[in-house]
């Protein structure tokens, strides 16, 4: 079927692009042919003229020979008063006159194509002169070939053959062109074909000619292959790290069901529902986090409103009572356009982080850098290496040290964090800082809202919980 479809994509391109060429050719040849007719049938004139130059002074001065000298296919005969003839040129000698036409009487000539005249053979165009004598007019007749359109037979060969050649010419390099970028572009979809998800480190061959287009299509396709190929890892990865921190739990909670069904009396039943339940919490907290993401990976629309963000954070910070310290600086009429309740949750998932890090104290800080709005979380606690500030925004990832003080989180929450800052247009990012982690959130500032504080207040935190506090 794919060898029938690029045979009759080479038919098609082929016949269109000869025909179109042969369009063209024809129509230049037609223009060719006419200016080519134009200028024999002027040359014709000119002889005939210079015939009627030539015979006329001999008729008046009273020398015309019998005899004519003849021209180049030119014939000639002149009639006295009496319509007897008295010249002609050779090939009309001893013949009755070639024409009975004469020029009326407000003009001094006239023209006709006959086919033939009297005593010559083929069609001629013949012009009859008025040449006034003292006895009366004397008529002189002029005979040429007619012209025919075209001109002659070696300009309608040259247009005919020219068109022939253009048009073949045209139909070989469309035939050679088109082949060549079938076949480049066959190759490319031979090898998609041939591509699967075991395969994904294959890539489509380049076009190694001028062939800029098909160089294009075919990087175009292999950075999309290479997107396509990392996005796969990803995934892999993710799943890999998805079911085996989903294993955990489960194992851990049968293991000690098991445990307790095998030696039902010696079980203390409340410390074991207990341990259990933990194991559920972990499970609920990890799939709620997966669910988040999935929204966040389907680009689901946010709820956007104008918000005073130091008014949100501090709302967020009353809210909870920390293990640490929170020292906060946070400046008013800082406002954003957010999705309220993701961003209270990308605060919680810091916070959390921070908490867990800490060794005492956590800042938390709201300012305006010109047209960008400036939220820090920084804790006192270990930092993380500079090597490592952009692995923890992995999914999945914690690094060494926090699974030793962490041993209960998914290791999704700044994951999370990120995207939603990315779902506002917005970075967050680990900067430098004397001591501990310092997380930084920056979001495009908007001018404040004349009923900003209505709307604040009418926004409220309805729907907060919904959202897991462990990051």
């Amino acid at each position: 079927m794919s060898n029938w479809n690029r045979s009759s994509v080479l038919v098609r391109r082929t016949i269109g692009y000869s025909a179109v060429a042969a369009l063209v050719c024809t129509g230049v040849s037609l223009l060719f042919l006419v200016v080519v007719g134009s200028k024999d049938a002027d040359t014709a004139r000119a002889r005939v003229t210079g015939a009627w130059d030539r015979t006329v002074p001999l008729i008046r001065e009273g020398y015309l020979p019998p005899i004519l000298p003849a021209g180049q296919d030119i014939a000639i005969q002149v009639l006295d008063t009496r319509q007897q003839v008295v010249a002609s040129t050779p090939q009309l000698a001893h013949k009755p006159p070639m024409a009975t036409f004469r020029a009326t009487s407000t003009s001094v000539h006239s023209e006709r194509v006959l086919c033939p005249p009297a005593g010559l053979t083929g069609c001629r165009l013949v012009f009859s002169y008025k040449v006034y004598q003292p006895d009366g007019p004397w008529i002189l007749y002029v005979a040429a070939p007619t012209v025919p359109w075209y001109g002659n037979t070696a300009a309608l060969s040259f247009a005919i053959g020219m068109s022939l050649l253009a048009t073949a010419m045209t139909a070989a390099g469309t035939f050679h062109v088109v082949k060549r970028d079938m076949t480049a572009v066959d190759a490319i979809r031979t090898e998609l074909a041939e591509i699967t998800a075991s395969h994904l480190h294959r890539r489509v061959p380049v076009a190694c000619n001028n062939q800029e287009e098909i160089k294009l299509l075919a990087g175009t396709v292999n950075d999309t292959l290479d997107r396509l190929e990392g996005a796969y890892k990803q995934l892999r990865q993710f799943t890999s790290d998805a079911s085996h921190d989903l294993r955990n739990p489960l194992t851990a909670m049968r293991a000690q069901l098991e445990d307790a069904l095998m030696h039902p009396d010696d079980t203390d039943w409340p410390k074991m529902t207990g341990a259990v339940l933990a194991g559920v919490d972990r499970l609920q907290a990890i799939v709620t986090d997966l669910l988040t993401l999935a929204r966040l990976d389907a680009r689901a629309p946010l709820d956007l409103s104008a918000t005073d963000l130091g008014r949100l954070v501090g709302e967020e910070l009353d809210r909870h009572a920390y293990r640490m310290e929170i020292v906060r600086s946070l400046r008013q009429n800082v406002f954003v356009d957010c999705d309220r309740l993701r961003i209270t949750r990308l605060l919680v998932n810091l916070l959390d982080n921070a908490e867990r890090h800490a060794s005492s104290r956590i800042t938390v800080s709201v300012r305006s850098d010109g047209p960008t709005a400036t939220l820090e979380v920084l804790d006192d606690g270990a930092g993380i290496a500079p090597e490592h500030r952009e692995r923890v925004f992995d999914r999945f990832t914690r690094l060494d040290a926090s699974r030793d003080r962490d041993s209960g989180g998914t290791g999704l929450g700044l994951a999370i964090a990120r995207e939603i800052a990315e779902a506002h247009q917005g970075t967050l990012t680990i900067q430098d800082s004397e001591r501990g982690a310092r997380f930084v959130l920056r979001l495009p500032v908007r001018e404040a809202p004349q009923t900003s504080g209505r709307s604040e207040r009418g926004t409220g935190h309805a729907g907060f919980f919904s959202y897991p506090v462990s990051p």
